[in-house]
């Protein structure tokens, strides 16, 4: 019998999208080299934001980029035969377009291109601070409350975060610790936005009391000025780690740390620096840690009434390594859970 049918034609290709992502977090023009190497080789590059902060990147690259926004069926034909075709959406994505592509593939009714979704270029570690820091800008800017706050009225907030984070680490709730480390960052770049304005606390930043240079005689500063100091303190504080001298112990390290802290502090007393408005407790074991560690030959002061009888308490619980503030709170949580079990109810 004679097979008279005709040979199968071959499918033609159906060719390529890659949807080129970049984080605005990262300089433009650094991409990675898989993103550099599609560029150079697709047969089209599209994007449709003519101000791409990549393109004037890509043209000195040598990379010819069209100003176009095809739907998802135009870009399906643009890759038949088998060619690529880059697209580089802009900062918030292409929802119509991937959309568009989703239904069509799940349509069954036309021979997708492949599809890849290529990473330009990754955030690094920390590049979320950079969005903290311009949300900031913008709410201090464009919000009544936030644009009239003083570093003296949001005192009380920086102390009342500072509790909340110590409580949720006492109570080892993992999702309470993450939220309240944010509301306690938010205190360090709320109060460095408020010294980037250069204006007396208690001055209206709307009122433009501030005149243009005078900022720096005012002592402004910004949150890099705040984290520029930060990173050489610990740099210059830890010369075990980015230095030649040693320490195997955490004793080691503590004795380094004190030394550097003294020739940069150049105290003359001991208490020098201690914050006097701190809870009763922690104040008592700092001075007597202090005193210990300076090795200042000083008795307790003796005296009647609980107020020495505390110190005592306290000074002993810094000898021994205890932290009485700690300690008092959790015998007062189990004084607690003691009181609500006496009143027929349960635990928080």
């Amino acid at each position: 019998m004679t097979d008279h049918s005709q040979p199968t034609a071959p499918a033609e290709p159906t060719g390529r999208i890659v949807l080129l992502t970049t984080s605005h977090r990262v300089a433009p023009g650094v991409l990675s080299w898989p993103a550099w190497q599609i560029l150079h080789a697709a047969d089209r590059v599209l994007c449709a934001d003519p101000g791409h902060p990549q393109l004037p990147y890509l043209r000195e690259a040598g990379v010819a980029v069209e100003h176009a926004a095809p739907d998802a069926h135009a870009l399906v034909e643009a890759c038949a035969g088998g060619r690529t075709v880059v697209v580089l959406p802009g900062g918030e994505g292409d929802q119509r377009l991937t959309d568009g592509l989703a239904r069509l593939a799940g349509s069954g009714r036309v021979s997708m291109p492949d599809l890849e979704l290529l990473p330009g270029s990754y955030d690094l570690p920390g590049a979320r601070l950079l969005d903290l820091v311009q949300v900031m800008d913008r709410v201090r800017r464009e919000c009544p409350w936030t644009s009239r706050q003083t570093h003296r009225g949001l005192a009380k907030y920086a102390i009342e975060e500072a509790y909340e984070l110590v409580e949720a680490i006492e109570d080892g709730d993992r999702q309470e610790l993450r939220e309240e480390l944010g509301d306690v960052l938010l205190q360090v770049v709320f109060h460095a936005r408020i010294a980037e304005e250069g204006l007396p606390d208690g001055a209206d930043a709307q009122d433009g009391d501030a005149q243009d240079g005078d900022e720096e005689a005012l002592g402004a500063f910004s949150i890099d000025d705040v984290a520029g100091a930060l990173v050489e303190k610990l740099i210059h504080r830890h010369p075990h780690v980015f230095g030649d001298a040693e320490a195997e112990t955490p004793e080691d390290v503590h004795a380094h740390w004190q030394r550097t802290k003294a020739v940069e502090k150049r105290r003359e007393s001991v208490t020098d620096g201690i914050p006097v408005g701190q809870p009763g407790l922690a104040l008592a074991a700092k001075l007597a840690g202090r005193a210990r560690a300076g090795a200042v030959a000083v008795e307790l002061p003796r005296g009647e009434g609980i107020g020495y009888e505390l110190l005592e308490l306290a000074a002993r619980a810094e000898a021994e390594g205890v932290d009485p503030e700690t300690a008092l709170r959790a015998a007062a949580r189990a004084y607690r859970d003691a009181i609500r079990a006496a009143e027929g109810l349960d635990t928080p």
